[in-house]
């Protein structure tokens, strides 16, 4: 497949402060690749020094086949950038908003005018170009603001935050037309987001940046089910997962994880080889997602096991309820059915499914 951005070693340093730390990633032609972490991971900086706007400390990238450190107005040429900040000017109207871009991008005459047309029929913006920006609701602002970036039919689009300040349903119905949008056009997009919904929905991969570096970068099923390191798993999901700290022994012949004097579990059959060198290893963490912590069944599948413990917050969700409670110090928080008997300061009868557990060293921040 032909290669939309590339880069190995990208760095970018502040003084003694490194912002961006070897960057070396591929995004395909047609790709919707996002870029996701807390504030400060890196996200911003790497974005600027893909669309030629800072010049990187060290290392290599091309972007649309551009060099990012000798050919930055090929690059911009080629790419449109969303603002999460609309980058429109309130009180001029639609039309003349989307005039100026053009003209920034060198369209002109007849040939503005088409491309003006064109996205005007495809972000449904032809009954406003007449308005004042600044008397146009916010979402359509935000359509305004895309329209703009595409104008000049760019072969990368970069959205920052592209839902930001959308309620939900808005934000929805705004994914799915950038959904509809890039399937049309072909474009490549680049998303940073702190998002993980929007994450889940649109991207068809993600890199996880922290403190400037890459965690992983994988589809977000990979980044849910089979994390790389205790921060993706601890930063993507909703409650995040549980961290439970833990040590292996082998106990009657079999490997087992304890969490506490009174709780231990055996490891899955197909998880002892990778974990036997674990026996006796310091700093283990448990890492279980809410929903593998359930209530009990009339009905156990492998690898799940049933424990009992005293409840201390309950939170009605709606379709599911939170419990959290303590084992060794550790907050833990399980999923349960809503008609499930629970109550704080109650024992309850819960069970965990070790199918989907996560051995982690907490030294290295590694998954095992």
């Amino acid at each position: 497949m032909e290669t939309s951005i590339e880069t190995r070693d990208l760095t970018r340093r502040f003084g003694d402060f490194v912002a961006v730390d070897r960057l070396t990633l591929r995004v395909e032609r047609g790709e919707v690749f996002g870029f996701l972490g807390a504030n400060g991971a890196g996200k911003t900086t790497a974005i600027r020094m893909l669309c030629g706007l800072l010049q990187p400390s060290s290392g290599s990238g091309k972007v649309a086949g551009c060099d990012i450190q000798t050919e930055t107005d090929r690059i911009r040429s080629r790419i449109g950038y969303m603002p999460q900040k609309f980058a429109l000017y309130p009180d001029f109207s639609v039309e003349m908003n989307l005039q100026l871009y053009g003209g920034l991008y060198g369209l002109q005459g007849d040939v503005l005018r088409t491309r003006m047309e064109t996205v005007g029929k495809l972000l449904s913006l032809e009954p406003l170009l007449s308005r004042r920006t600044d008397s146009i609701p916010w979402g359509w602002q935000q359509r305004l603001n895309l329209a703009c970036a595409i104008l000049h039919q760019p072969e990368i689009v970069f959205l920052d935050e592209p839902t930001a300040g959308l309620d939900p349903d808005r934000s929805e119905s705004f994914v799915k037309l950038i959904q509809s949008l890039q399937q049309k056009l072909g474009f490549t997009v680049i998303m940073i987001t702190h998002d993980l919904g929007v994450v889940a929905e649109m991207a068809d991969r993600v890199v996880v940046m922290n403190a400037g570096l890459i965690e992983q970068v994988g589809s977000p099923n990979e980044l849910y089910h089979s994390p790389a390191t205790k921060f993706v798993a601890g930063f993507i999901g909703s409650p995040a997962m549980n961290f439970i700290p833990c040590h292996l022994e082998q106990a009657a012949g079999a490997l087992r994880v304890r969490l506490s004097d009174t709780l231990s579990f055996p490891v899955p059959a197909d998880r002892t080889a990778r974990y036997n060198a674990c026996v006796g290893k310091p700093n283990l963490v448990l890492g279980l997602r809410p929903e593998h912590i359930i209530e009990t069944r009339p009905h156990i599948e492998p690898n799940q096991h049933d424990f009992e413990q005293k409840i201390d917050v309950v939170e009605p969700m709606g379709m599911e309820t939170l419990v959290y409670f303590n084992i060794a110090g550790a907050e833990v928080c399980g999923r349960v059915s809503p008609n499930a008997p629970s109550a704080a300061g109650k024992s309850m009868k819960l069970r965990a499914d070790l199918s989907n557990m996560h051995l982690i060293d907490d030294s290295t921040g590694k998954v095992l």
